[in-house]
């Protein structure tokens, strides 16, 4: 089972109390995007075998949304960290690079 802590209340929740919501640190474009835009938006998402951040809500808790990175083949919870953050934190991904050399990510920027 999938365990993660909501970096707002600190409590370690199961899957059952939290909802996902998909690949997190998406670029949302404005009203005067491109159609290309809002289709990449919509449609075009990243499903890695790996490491993946991800959003997540803590629905039957505080109630807010959050980050989480962990891998997807393993289940293995790197961390989470608060949704308002636009790139994950450096002592997260080098967290993950301790764990899996080589490992290769975007830039969030």
């Amino acid at each position: 089972m999938l365990i993660l802590e909501c970096p707002y209340c600190g409590v370690h929740a199961d899957e059952t109390e939290l909802s996902p919501g998909g690949e997190a640190h998406l670029t949302r474009h404005g009203p005067g995007a491109s159609d290309d835009d809002f289709e990449s938006y919509l449609f075009q998402r990243e499903n890695p075998k790996g490491v993946h951040f991800e959003r997540w809500r803590h629905v039957y808790g505080c109630g807010k949304w959050f980050h989480a990175a962990r891998c997807t083949v393993t289940l293995e919870v790197f961390g989470t960290y608060p949704a308002q953050s636009l790139t994950p934190p450096k002592a997260l991904t080098d967290a993950i690079s301790a764990k899996r050399p080589g490992w290769g990510w975007r830039d969030f920027s």
